[in-house]
């Protein structure tokens, strides 16, 4: 691939596709030319402001076309592009902004209900950060020549974004990724998925993570095809736009379109045109699954540029391959290992998931390369899995989460699996509790809708007899609606605060 830094590949793409979309969302539409030219137009606004190679520029706001033309001008003068969460709040918008050493941020005024002209306000003073635009660009534009020759100087080598993690458990890091770590990942998830000029892949995934920055933004591009994405609140007119566009792909997590498979006009729609991905509910039925534990899922983190295991097979598994997330992708070297020890674990035994590979980020950012990775180069992940005679990967859960109760270990989400498999569906989030006997005890918190059917424990009790050893039943139980149940700004249960449910 010749085209490893975005700048490179957003000038090769408006010359063979220039009035193709890149990206729909909603009424917001973007081809490749008009990226082209308007990126190029900020990117010597962002130079007449001082900007080039290094300087970090934060980007703040919801998918769309203004996200996209910004970070495409910063990465194309070898700027730093530091995607921030619509979702942060004045003190993390501080947090980031100041450890992130933004030095121009490029914001909407508003998204829904965040009024950031109003955060930004309380953010208060940043030595660092230099300009803030507003819903609005420099006026004063650098010589076209002068960007030419910026863009003539990046290198894949050179840091493309610093994208922080969503941060579920511990504060968020800021991953550093350069333009081909990012970019050669891609090309080879595109060959697995056979995500290619003619695809429109519709992913709600939020563009400031590494969901929608890399395996949507830069996947798309790559190929050539088309992004579609909605911000509207009304889930029918998300689905009127799917079944105007016409999307063939879909990514993202399901419980992002859980809206949408709930709104009562979704049988009578006609989303046939959607033959491929994971965003099942919304599917036509003949492509869904009876059972998506039956189908490979897939594992990926931020510092790894998004996906490590996949697998191309989409179609139903065979029981024994059930939860399967595939194999790792090729460019990356994995290790099953005893936490502990280090050492090598046998096939079928939990162990903690290494990785290395030219793939993986450089390093988290104000750490050194030591601080993130081990002597041999290996990014211990804290992910637990397993792996099966054929060579499949199982996710078993976090290290970091992993209850202890009486001695044996509990993984929350193969206790979360079971109850949604024995409920119909219904989400929980299982946690250990202090218990003086046991040391803990598992708990389950289980979200129903308010109004709906009354949460039967005794029965579920029963039926989880039949999927999970008696160790790893809840102890407790907390039905509540899905309000009461603490979240974080990055749209992330708050575990530190989640016993507190059982507290009321």
């Amino acid at each position: 691939m010749s085209e490893r830094t975005v700048g490179a590949l957003l000038r090769a793409r408006a010359a063979t596709r220039g009035d193709h979309p890149l990206l729909v969302c909603d009424a917001d539409r973007l081809s490749y030319a008009e990226a082209e030219t308007r990126s190029a137009r900020l990117a010597r606004g962002l130079i007449a402001l001082g900007a080039g190679k290094g300087t970090h520029v934060g980007v703040l706001y919801p998918n769309g076309s203004a996200f996209l033309v910004a970070m495409l001008a910063a990465a194309r003068i070898g700027a730093t592009v530091i995607p921030v969460s619509t979702l942060a709040t004045a003190r993390e918008l501080r947090e980031q902004l100041g450890h992130a050493d933004v030095e121009i941020l490029l914001s909407a005024a508003s998204y829904r209900a965040h009024d950031y002209r109003q955060r930004l306000a309380e953010v208060g003073d940043l030595p660092l950060l230099r300009h803030v635009l507003i819903d609005t660009e420099p006026t004063e534009l650098a010589d076209a020549a002068l960007l030419a020759a910026l863009e003539d100087d990046v290198e894949p080598t050179d840091v493309l974004a610093i994208i922080y993690t969503s941060g579920s458990t511990s504060a968020p890091k800021g991953v550093v990724h350069t333009h081909a770590g990012l970019l050669d990942h891609q090309v080879v998830l595109n060959e697995i998925r056979g995500l290619t000029a003619q695809e429109k892949l519709f992913a709600p995934s939020p563009f400031f993570w590494v969901g929608g920055f890399a395996y949507s933004i830069l996947a798309v591009m790559l190929a050539g095809a088309s992004l579609l994405c909605s911000n509207a609140v009304d889930p029918g007119e998300t689905l009127d736009l799917l079944e105007a566009e016409k999307p063939t792909m879909t990514n993202g997590f399901v419980g992002g379109i859980a809206h949408l498979a709930r709104h009562p006009s979704l049988p009578r729609r006609d989303l046939s045109s959607l033959r491929r991905g994971n965003l099942y509910p919304i599917m036509a039925p003949e492509v869904r699954p009876a059972d998506p534990e039956l189908r490979h899922t897939m594992l990926g983190m931020t510092e790894s540029g998004s996906v490590i295991l996949a697998w191309p097979d989409e179609s139903d598994q065979p029981e024994h391959r059930r939860g399967s997330f595939g194999k790792p992708v090729p460019g990356f070297e994995v290790r099953i290992v005893d936490p502990d020890t280090g050492a090598l674990v046998p096939t079928g035994q939990t162990g903690e998931l290494w990785v290395r590979g030219p793939f993986m980020m450089e390093r988290y950012y104000k750490r050194s390369r030591e601080e993130c990775f081990d002597a041999d180069g290996w990014f211990h992940t804290g992910d637990l899995v397993r792996t099966d005679a054929d060579g499949f990967h199982y996710f078993v859960g976090r290290s970091s989460t992993m209850i202890k109760t009486a001695g044996a270990n509990v993984a929350p989400a193969e206790v979360e699996r079971a109850i949604a498999k024995v409920t119909g569906g219904l989400r929980s989030y299982v946690l250990g509790l202090p218990d003086a006997d046991r040391g803990q005890i598992v708990a389950a918190v289980v979200a129903v809708e308010e109004g709906g059917p009354v949460f039967d424990e005794a029965t579920v009790r029963e039926r989880l007899r039949d999927e999970l050893s008696s160790y790893k039943i809840p102890r407790r139980f907390a039905a509540v609606p899905g309000s009461r149940i603490p979240m974080m700004s990055s749209g992330k249960v708050d575990l530190k605060r989640l016993s507190e449910v059982f507290d009321g």
